[in-house]
Formats: C-alpha cells, structure tokens, sequence
C-alpha cells in the first residue's frame, strides 16, 4: 500500500511539473551566458509565474530574428528579445511579431520611442573600448581614429549579422554623411578583423590582439564590478555617441500569448531594472534605479545619435553596401 501511494505521489509531482508553461526566449549569446542577465531574470519571473523559462542563445540578435525568420509558424520561439530599434523596424515588417498595448511613454530613456510592436528594456551608447595599461595615445574622435599609427589595431562587428556593427556603420554615417565611403576606406587599414558577433570580437580585444574594440560606454563597468579593473575605458569622441535601444516583442505563433504579454511587463519592473546594469551592463528603462556605483565613472553623452526605424530601413542596404564597397569585400 505504502508503494502505491508513493508511485501514486511521484506521479501526480511529475504531473504538476510538466502543467507548468514553458517560455521560448531567443536573444543573443552574452545576454543567455551563465553570466549574463538571463539566469537571474529566468529565476525571478519563475517565481512570480509559476513557470519554466527557456533563454536560445544565439550569436547575435540578428542571427536570432534570422533564425526566427527561418523557422517561420513553426519557431519554437515565444519572444524575440535583444534586436535594437534600429533593425526592429525590418523585423516587424515580416509580419512574425504581435502587437502589444503598454504604455512606454513614462519609460526612462534618451529619446522617446514608441511601438505597438516592440518594447524597450535597457539601452547604452556605442564607443570604442581601450586597456589605459596598453594603449597610450587614445583617439578622441573618428579623424583621430583614422589618423592613428600604421601599428594601431581595432577589431569591429559584421553590420550584416550584428546589431554593434550596423550601429557603428550609422554613428559614422550621421556624422560623415555622403563621405562616409571615403571615410572607411582610410578607417580599413586599422581594422585587424571583423567579427560575427560582438562576445567575439570582445574576446579579441581581452586577449591584446586588437588595441580598441567596438563596444558600449557601459562595458567597463563590468570590470570595475567583476574584476575590480579599471584600465579597461571607453574613448570619448568629439562627434558624439550613437545610442541603442535594446527591444523585444512576441510571436504571433507562440502559444504562450499571455505569458509573453507578462514577460514583456515583467521587463518594466523595479526587478528585471535592478539586475540589468550589472548583468547586461547597460541602463535599465525604469525611472529612479540605482546603479552601482561603478556607472558614475562612466562617460554617459548628454545627447543619443539615433536614427529612426524607418529611416534605417530604408537607408540600411545602401549604407552597408556602401561600406562594402569600401572594405573592397
């Protein structure tokens, strides 16, 4: 008897677990790392849903809308978080993406952006990050840049595959205008390579390949929190800084509709706003968060470069084209 009831227990427990709805999440690899904001983020929304949330790294968030786009109705995918609001607007036109009905106007960021589709979480601003230990000379705009010597290494990412290197083709395409293409053809001596994603050309840089590397203005503090570092910086350029805005929407075919809505809810709140800047290393959207105290030693521009979705989308094969041209690809 005592046997029955307990095969009868472990049955009704595996029961209940499988009753839980599980929540497809793609985004790209640094945000669903054991070290990034997903764990924590999945832990707390566990908790207040009852449910299972599964974080699909992938490359870049690109590389997931990609993905996305190839599997069509059939993605396993609920939300597609991580895409930039320079590219959401190509996103939205293939039609996979449900609307949603939050208000983001009282949302806590540089510029106002409203969607019915995608939903800002956290933003920061493109830079180009240096180790003050190795590099002396710091460029302090893009003539600068260009002007460094033979030996002077960057390492950028593919504008194609990732959101970091289309942001960087448009913060120089706002400020050169039509000569960017000359621009980048006096840039390409200095650039050691040109990565998929961002995790990778980071990890060039860490190991001293490259002297700079395209990134944000919030990077270093990951390593004043994590490592107690402070060489590693973000130059500061004369011409400003270009901005993103990182966003996410949910699927039409996702059959967890009204988990996704609450994801996308859940990403306004004081606990998702207080884990981003030390897992995402950006800012959170939500007014009055607390940031560590490593944030006041960035450099935060007074103003964000930032070119309208649609703007982009009708420009975006042109400038990339352009640059191609340029990189003689």
């Amino acid at each position: 008897m005592i046997k029955i009831l307990s095969i009868f227990v472990l049955l009704v427990c595996l029961a209940s677990a499988s009753d839980k709805p599980t929540l497809t999440i793609y985004t790209y690899d640094s945000f669903a790392a054991s070290w990034g904001a997903a764990p924590k983020l999945k832990s707390a929304f566990e908790a207040e849903h009852n449910c299972t949330v599964m974080f699909v790294g992938i490359s870049s968030s690109l590389g997931a809308l990609r993905k996305i786009q190839l599997e069509g109705k059939n993605t396993k995918a609920d939300i597609l978080l991580g895409l930039d609001t320079s590219i959401a607007q190509v996103a939205k036109e293939t039609g996979l993406f449900a609307p949603h009905t939050f208000d983001t106007s009282s949302l806590d960021l540089p510029l106002a952006y409203t969607d019915d589709t995608f939903v800002p979480f956290d933003y920061s601003y493109f830079a180009f990050v240096y180790d003050a230990d190795r590099l002396e000379k710091v460029p302090d705009s893009f003539e600068a840049l260009a002007s460094m010597p033979k030996e002077f290494k960057i390492v950028i990412q593919d504008p194609r595959s990732d959101t970091a290197g289309l942001g960087l083709l448009l913060w120089v395409k706002s400020v050169y205008g039509e000569k960017a293409g000359a621009y980048w053809k006096r840039l390409a001596p200095h650039i050691l390579t040109i990565t998929k994603g961002w995790s990778e050309a980071y990890g060039l840089f860490l190991k001293g390949e490259a002297d700079m590397v395209l990134s944000y203005t919030t990077s270093p503090a990951y390593h004043i929190v994590e490592e107690n570092k402070t060489t590693i910086k973000s130059a500061t350029f004369k011409e400003g800084h270009y901005g993103q805005i990182e966003v996410a929407a949910v699927l039409k075919s996702s059959t967890q509709q009204a988990l996704a809505q609450a994801f996308l809810a859940f990403m306004h709140s004081k606990t998702f706003a207080n884990i981003i800047p030390t897992t995402n290393w950006a800012y959170p959207v939500v007014k009055d968060t607390p940031l560590h105290a490593a944030f006041e030693t960035l450099h935060k521009p007074k103003q964000m470069m930032l070119m309208d979705g649609k703007t982009v989308q009708e420009s975006r094969k042109a400038i990339i084209d352009e640059w191609l041209e340029a990189m003689q690809f």
